[in-house]
């Protein structure tokens, strides 16, 4: 990659486009020992102490000691450090503002480093205290950015009690305007804890909060819609199936993203939240669009087969049991017992196991009636969270082989301030490259870059991005997409 006229790559692109750019996920890596001291402020110092002093298991352990536990590879060296300047960039916001435009980025929602891991805490006390750090200590350091830069409030979700809390204070007292929430939660599975405890921690199941949970999310939803906030989903599926290795990260990594975003998002199409907030706003992060191609042609297909009437097909009590004991009499014989004929026919275990009427229509709660239905609940309101070197963003833009002939709503997340980012100013002209290449036009490239991240978020909020350097720019996007 090469400098224009001096200019950074991505401020050569930014040059020569005709509208702002969005990013709706860049990331800041806190300063630990700040956040330390919010830590104590929330919670009082021995809480912070025994925070700060914890270790990775996977590094304290025995490669033997690993295996026993299971312990799965944890992410390592997997941020800025050789460059230094950009390392800094991604602690420093005033820093991170100065250099923008050498990004060629107008505006930025940063998602934090170590609230990826504190939604996912396991002790109630020190998750909910951890959030609460995290969203103070960024309300302060971003503070003097908002026309730049805004952070994200991290809301744990254990409990839609818990969440309601974190929103609440996030929104109403903070004043921040958006949020990163987990898609699942790793929950014991109840006979264990209850007959095993000390086995518990190794039999776990995964609540994707919007179908099957022990607990009703809904008023968390509804919260949402109260505070004018999408839910923008950001955790992971390390650890789960074939992710789970003891030795090798890249190999627990890779898709990892894709596979938490579907399971989150068939959860809220499967579970009815899409049905009962339909103006709710989803976004599923740094998992690419592919997945969801492939998602909607799934429920889709499986839909058409497996609907209330379709699925009747496969009821056993429609099997004709006269015509099958003939076909079996006449072709069965090396089957059968030869020596008994048509009475060796037994055909009670294909109906030992009835279902239950009430439970045949597994897509009841979603209200399908037709095919269009499952498109229009995954259009206009799923947006998708899509890395600037990912080839595999193009499919989002080409009706011709998604279903239905939908495009779908890609973001331009950048993900600076993480290892997959060497270099932040070549970021947003990696993006690009889907245009050089004939991948993209430039209004599909306008879409991911600017429209769908201002539909995303001043959609649930008007006001989003009053204040902010792209203030004009998002009010007309908006009135137009009106």
């Amino acid at each position: 990659m090469t400098q224009s006229n001096g200019k950074s790559p991505s401020a050569a692109v930014r040059e020569k486009l005709n509208h702002p750019v969005v990013d709706t996920d860049g990331h800041t890596i806190e300063y630990l020992p700040a956040l330390t001291e919010v830590l104590a402020e929330v919670a009082g110092r021995e809480l912070a102490d025994k925070w700060a002093g914890r270790q990775i298991n996977w590094h304290r352990y025995t490669r033997q000691q690993r295996y026993d536990h299971r312990t799965i590879r944890p992410p390592w060296w997997s941020l800025p450090a050789r460059n230094t300047r950009d390392r800094a960039t991604a602690m420093l916001p005033a820093l991170l503002r100065e250099r923008l435009d050498e990004f060629g980025i107008d505006y930025c929602i940063v998602y934090p480093t170590n609230g990826l891991f504190f939604i996912s805490e396991p002790n109630d006390e020190m998750r909910q205290a951890l959030c609460r750090a995290l969203n103070i200590y960024h309300a302060r350091v971003f503070g003097p950015h908002a026309d730049r830069i805004t952070p994200v409030a991290t809301i744990p979700l254990n409990t839609p009690e818990e969440g309601i809390a974190e929103l609440d204070y996030a929104i109403g007292e903070l004043g921040l305007k958006s949020i990163i929430t987990p898609g699942h939660v790793r929950r014991p599975v109840p006979v264990v804890a209850r007959d095993m405890p000390k086995a518990r921690r190794y039999a776990m199941w995964l609540d994707h909060l919007a179908l099957g949970s022990p607990h009703d999310y809904d008023p968390f939803w509804q919260r949402c819609m109260e505070r004018k906030v999408a839910v923008t989903e950001h955790s992971g599926g390390m650890g789960w199936g074939t992710r789970n290795t003891i030795d090798n990260y890249v190999f627990n990594h890779i898709g990892h993203f894709a596979a938490a975003g579907e399971a989150f998002c068939k959860a809220v199409i499967m579970g009815g939240v899409r049905r009962r907030f339909p103006d709710l706003h989803f976004a599923f992060l740094e998992g690419g669009a592919a997945w969801a191609t492939t998602l909607l042609a799934d429920l889709i297909s499986h839909w058409e087969k497996r609907n209330k009437d379709a699925v009747t097909s496969y009821d056993p009590a429609q099997i004709d049991m006269e015509e099958l004991a003939d076909l079996f009499e006449r072709y069965g014989q090396n089957v059968l017992d030869g020596t008994k004929g048509r009475d060796g026919f037994k055909a009670d275990f294909l109906t030992r196991y009835a279902e239950d009427p009430a439970l045949v229509d597994e897509f009841a709660p979603c209200g399908f009636g037709r095919a269009e239905d499952i498109v229009e609940q995954f259009q206009p309101r799923f947006f998708f969270g899509c890395e600037a070197d990912d080839p595999a963003n193009a499919l989002a833009f080409n009706p011709d082989i998604s279903p239905c002939g939908q495009r779908l709503n890609a973001i331009f997340a950048s993900d600076i301030g993480h290892w997959d980012v060497p270099d932040m100013r070549e970021v947003l002209e990696e993006a690009y490259e889907l245009v050089e290449h004939g991948k993209l036009g430039e209004a599909d490239f306008r879409d991911f870059v600017f429209t769908n991240p201002v539909r995303l978020h001043g959609g649930m909020n008007p006001d989003f991005f009053k204040g902010t350097s792209v203030e004009a720019a998002a009010a007309k996007c908006l009135k137009d997409a009106a």
